[in-house]
């Protein structure tokens, strides 16, 4: 079947509503970027999940952020995203206004050349990700430890994807399947998801970002209907097993841990820390649970379960847009509230 076929079945399907969840940010980025919503029926929806790190962040995070960069001699190093995400209080941007010394940087390893050029300073890397940048940490500390670098220390919240979307599963009960994360596939491999295909009955499809591949996967998803079956649609970069290599560095400083996730709350095992013989590098990351609203009408918590669209939330394109941000979901070029805005999805 050819793309303009399928194109003609997903507009003319007429069966019952489905919902089908974008697990990964750059498939909602995507959906939104090339209008995916007008080119299917009206019965298929496509709703956006817990599929940027950004965004299911808790708010204390932030806070511990905030108050290490107040301690003489520290500065935090982060991507540019997490600058403007609000805490329950202030941001980074907030805190680098009254002085603070917070600094962007594009990849966690540019933290090496900069530590070593300043040791009388302590270094604190916002560590934000899913199983894709774990990798990237570990590379972090490993280096750190070959070139006997004292000054670097992360503040953890690394997540991990599977035990999330099983929690999803049992919360949101309308979802009819997922487009699996490509980025984080990419290191799980697809069997990750076979055991909550077959938990819940419910296809996964994993997906590459264009266009093209996105509709595809949709058509799978719908053919799919009633299998508790993985598919791997994005074979040119996702394999079946998992990617050793990774997980072998990571594994050498981090094990499995609980995390705290906006709107889920505290997933056992969902989260990356730092092993107790490394906890030279961690910025005590642990304890950190509160997601505190800096504005309480925010419905960041609601929209990355799925459970509302942005234009639910009644901060949308009135106080909240991504020169004024209110939550979490409209900073990151990954969130859903900033697609929605950018590309006037929905």
């Amino acid at each position: 079947m050819n793309i303009n076929e399928v194109c003609t079945f997903l507009k003319k399907y007429n069966g019952r509503d489905l919902y089908f969840m974008e697990i990964c940010g750059t498939h909602t980025a995507s959906v939104c970027e090339n209008g995916i919503d007008n080119l299917i029926s009206e019965k298929i929806h496509l709703v956006s999940g817990p599929g940027c790190p950004v965004c299911v962040t808790v708010s204390e995070y932030i806070d511990r952020l905030v108050e290490l960069s107040e301690i003489e001699n520290n500065v935090i190093v982060s991507f540019g995203d997490m600058l403007r995400v609000p805490g329950s209080k202030y941001s980074l941007n907030d805190a680098r206004a009254k002085g603070a010394d917070i600094r962007m940087v594009y990849s966690p390893l540019e933290l090496i050349e900069i530590a070593k050029k300043e040791p009388n300073k302590s270094f604190v890397f916002a560590a934000v990700g899913f199983e894709t940048t774990a990798p990237v940490y570990a590379e972090l500390i490993d280096t750190a430890l070959e070139q006997s670098i004292k000054n670097i220390r992360l503040l953890t919240s690394i997540k991990t994807m599977p035990a999330a979307v099983d929690k999803l599963c049992t919360m949101n009960k309308k979802i009819s399947g997922f487009l699996a994360p490509g980025h984080v596939c990419a290191i799980t491999g697809s069997n990750a998801f076979i055991p909550l295909a077959e938990k819940y009955n419910m296809p996964f499809v994993v997906s590459g970002f264009t266009a093209e591949e996105i509709l595809c996967s949709i058509y799978a998803l719908v053919k799919l209907q009633g299998k508790g079956v993985v598919k791997n649609l994005y074979k040119r970069v996702v394999k079946e097993e998992r990617n050793e290599k990774a997980y072998s560095l990571t594994e050498k400083y981090f094990e499995p841990c609980t995390a705290s996730w906006r709107g889920f709350g505290e997933i056992e095992g969902s989260g990356t820390a730092i092993k107790k013989e490394y906890e030279l590098f961690d910025a005590q990351s642990k304890g950190i649970a509160k997601d505190s609203k800096a504005n309480n009408l925010c419905r960041c918590s609601d929209i990355v379960l799925g459970m509302a669209s942005p234009k639910e939330c009644p901060l949308f394109n009135k106080v909240c847009s991504p020169e004024n941000p209110q939550g979490a979901c409209m900073v990151s070029t990954e969130g859903s509230c900033f697609n929605y805005f950018v590309n006037n999805r929905g």
